[in-house]
């Protein structure tokens, strides 16, 4: 069973990530997706704030989720090249959300663009670019 099939079938038990983080699914679908993550006293870094790295984790999950959307699922997989985030505005409590919309998708690379905002007001936090590898799956008959 491949990602997407997993994610209808599991919600976010698919994936351990998700678990791990207390993430939840939004909307996905057409090149889109929405993530949804609790801010834990544990995820804080020394002086209170949400760790940044974690806007990155889900931003990178979202635009993830929102390029899986377009792929030939059984015929393609992914692999960040590359990832640049501005980190806005800090948080400490609250639930974020990651937007994530696939700009470009070419036969070997994925342009995709996500944001980071406060689910409570919409307040802007990160905003994150990322090109992907579109890597051809080989068969079983090798081809």
């Amino acid at each position: 069973m491949r990602y997407l099939a997993n994610i209808q079938a599991l919600g976010r038990d698919a994936n351990p990530f998700f678990r791990l983080m207390g993430i939840e699914l939004g909307s996905y679908g057409e090149g889109e997706a929405v993530l949804f993550m609790p801010v834990r006293p544990d995820m804080l870094n020394g002086v209170g704030w949400l760790q940044g790295g974690l806007y990155s984790a889900l931003c990178d999950e979202a635009m993830a989720l929102a390029l899986f959307t377009v792929l030939e699922e059984e015929e393609e997989d992914i692999a960040t090249i590359s990832e640049s985030t501005s980190f806005l505005q800090g948080i400490k409590k609250g639930c974020i959300s990651a937007q994530a919309k696939v700009v470009k998708k070419g036969r070997r690379v994925a342009f995709v663009e996500g944001r980071v905002t406060s689910r409570d007001d919409g307040t802007p936090l990160s905003l994150t670019q990322a090109s992907f590898a579109i890597i051809p799956r080989r068969s079983s008959r090798g081809r």
